[in-house]
């Protein structure tokens, strides 16, 4: 067993859902004592940095019902089974803002929450982007779209507008690009 590592000697599955399931382990620690661990099982996401011809990140406000307010944050969205986080992620953008785009490029995949979930989200750049048509949203999700400078953008980080870290991740990479442009 690795130094770290905690065996699983017993799972046992508290809700399986939509989109997450939750898991109790007893695990064995490295010392050989016991302990419980509570899992949520995620299928993982994809993020698009969306930033148009005049240079404003594209933004989705919606209401997140875990934090009881609403938020901005960039585009984003669950991935389907057997689907791959580039598809994911052109799906996502052309459902959530009407945008299609030719390149997706990655910028880097991150876990979310280690501490209890396996969500690893996919974040990636959208290049040489289109605006296609009109947004075409899940029937059970509501989003106005926002266009922002990055000076805006930060703000909206300051106001605790924007307040998720796949968005702040993105903004600090759009700033750090621009950074590197002058």
């Amino acid at each position: 067993m690795h130094t770290f590592e905690e065996k699983t000697l017993k799972r046992q599955t508290i809700f399986d859902g939509k989109i997450i399931s939750l898991h109790v382990d007893e695990v064995e620690l490295p010392n050989g004592k016991t302990s419980t661990r509570e899992i949520v099982k995620h299928p993982g996401a994809v993020a698009v940095i969306l930033i148009t011809k005049e240079d404003k990140m594209v933004l989705v406000e919606q209401y997140r019902k875990p934090l009881e307010r609403a938020l901005f944050e960039i585009p984003a969205g669950k991935m389907e089974k057997g689907e791959s986080p580039k598809t994911t992620a052109k799906r996502e953008l052309e459902e959530e803002t009407g945008y299609t785009c030719e390149t997706l490029t990655p910028i880097a995949s991150f876990y979310t929450s280690p501490g209890f979930s396996d969500e690893l989200i996919h974040l990636f750049k959208a290049e040489n982007i289109i605006k296609a048509k009109e947004a075409k949203t899940d029937e059970d999700e509501f989003l106005r779209l926002h266009e922002v400078t990055l000076d805006q953008a930060l703000t909206l980080i300051d106001e605790q507008k924007i307040y998720d870290a796949k968005t702040v991740y993105a903004i600090q990479y759009w700033k750090f690009q621009k950074m590197m442009e002058k």
